[in-house]
């Protein structure tokens, strides 16, 4: 359990959650403008059809979680799902974004399969992969460095999807409106996910070993977990977390489309063929770019001053910028840019630090109760990625609806002024609420070298 964890085992771990990413992103900033742009759904519909399907996918995730950690192969208990699900994740993500051609009744019902569907092949492969970071080792600073990795990587694949999505919709189809285009580029993505997740199988290994048995008991490990103070906060943290995000990524592509003015843009070649960025893709270039940046720096940071700490600043920080943010007219495409990059940076601090906080909770509950569940625990951290999405995605589509939006018109100043606040003050609100939670996070830095130092003297005298 003391081993080293090598340069290729952090870079296979990275690729799982780079896969994940690609289509994490494009749902984030791209399902909702297909949705009602290309599909041709109502945005408020949309939005009811990501609460629903969203809160059930959410439940799902224990149950993911209680399977992975009663699973017994010679790969381990949690890597076998990276090799068995890497293919539906793909073929059903497909799927997703196929047009059939069926009436509005029937285009709602395929939404709501497809969706559903993706969600929970989505947990399926995510929850183990998330409580793969438990088990590979239990030194601390081993998992916060892990855990970057996993964020670089992670921001990596939804730099290079953002990058490519709309060149390639534009390749495959003309336009962006383009049923084909968005077919064959998410079939392309497919592809590069289940390599990525395949090596991420292959390159890394399960060393944890709980110290009491084995034989988990459902009921126990249930009661364990609502007893476990740090999981219900970082729940609360990370909810608030995911809808700061997702409010903002859901309404960026209808905040370049239909509020700013600008005609900036950015031509490049790759492999003999021209491509043609916006600025919506420069701006989410630039927010995944930074998004990385924050990543490389939250480990230093918060091996110095601690995870709490370096969490609760960053996400107070991107409260107040995204306050600033309101300020921006659609002229000023530079500051705009800036803050993006900014916030951006702040939003990166945090997601290593919450992986690697969700580790030290399942820790604590071992270190307390005797036993231990780190599937049940991290089902923790994607049922809050879930939940807080599901507000974000849920709202985004409800504001839209709210303030008259009508898809492929010009916009009303009612319509316009409801998106600036879906880039500011709303994704503001929602950081604070993040900053409330992790304020009572009782986990300090003297307490995390204790436990750690009490458990690995109870595993080596097993």
């Amino acid at each position: 359990m003391h081993d080293k964890i090598s340069l290729k085992e952090k870079i296979g771990y990275g690729l799982g959650d780079a896969a994940s990413s690609m289509f994490w992103k494009i749902f984030s900033m791209y399902l909702l403008f297909f949705y009602t742009d290309v599909f041709g759904l109502a945005p408020a519909i949309v939005g009811t059809m990501f609460l629903i399907t969203r809160i059930w996918d959410s439940c799902f995730d224990p149950i993911v979680g209680i399977l992975a950690d009663r699973t017994k192969s010679k790969w381990g208990k949690f890597r076998p799902y990276l090799l068995w699900v890497a293919i539906p994740f793909a073929v059903i993500g497909v799927l997703t974004f196929y047009t059939p051609d069926f009436d509005e009744k029937g285009k709602i019902i395929y939404a709501y399969v497809t969706y559903s569907l993706m969600m929970m092949i989505y947990s399926l492969i995510n929850v183990p992969y998330a409580s793969l970071l438990g088990v590979m080792s239990s030194d601390r600073k081993e998992r916060n460095t892990l855990s970057s990795y996993r964020m670089v990587f992670a921001f990596g694949g939804s730099l290079l999807a953002l990058w490519l999505i709309e060149p390639l919709v534009n390749y495959f189809g003309g336009n962006l409106n383009s049923k084909t285009g968005w077919l064959t580029t998410i079939a392309v993505f497919g592809l590069i996910t289940t390599i990525f997740f395949w090596a991420c199988f292959a390159f890394t290994k399960e060393r944890v070993q709980p110290i009491g048995d084995e034989q988990n008991n459902l009921k126990e490990d249930l009661k364990d977990l609502l007893k476990n103070r740090p999981w219900w906060i970082l729940l609360g943290a990370g909810i608030g977390a995911l809808v700061f995000n997702s409010i903002r990524d859901g309404a960026a592509v209808y905040y370049f489309k239909y509020y700013v003015s600008s005609s900036i843009n950015f031509d490049f070649s790759l492999f003999g063929t021209d491509f043609h960025m916006t600025p919506t893709s420069i701006y989410l270039v630039l927010g995944q770019a930074a998004n990385i940046i924050g990543v490389i720096a939250a480990t230093p940071i918060a091996n110095r001053i601690g995870k709490k700490k370096t969490f609760f600043g960053a996400m107070a920080l991107a409260a107040i910028l995204s306050l600033i943010f309101y300020l921006f007219g659609k002229e000023d495409i530079f500051l705009i840019m800036i803050f993006q990059v900014l916030i951006s940076i702040c939003a990166g601090c945090i997601f290593p630090l919450i992986w690697s906080m969700y580790a030290d909770s399942a820790d604590y509950s071992e270190w307390k109760q005797g036993r231990r569940a780190t599937g049940l625990v991290f089902s923790a951290s994607s049922m809050s990625q879930k939940f807080g999405w599901t507000i974000g995605g849920a709202g985004a589509g409800w504001l839209l609806g709210y303030y008259g939006f009508q898809a492929n018109v010009e916009q009303t100043a009612t319509a316009q002024n409801g998106i600036q606040l879906m880039l500011s003050i709303l994704p503001a609100i929602a950081a604070g609420i993040s900053v409330a939670f992790i304020a009572f996070y009782p986990l300090s830095e003297e307490k995390l070298q204790t436990i750690e130092q009490d458990l690995n003297q109870k595993r080596d005298q097993k």
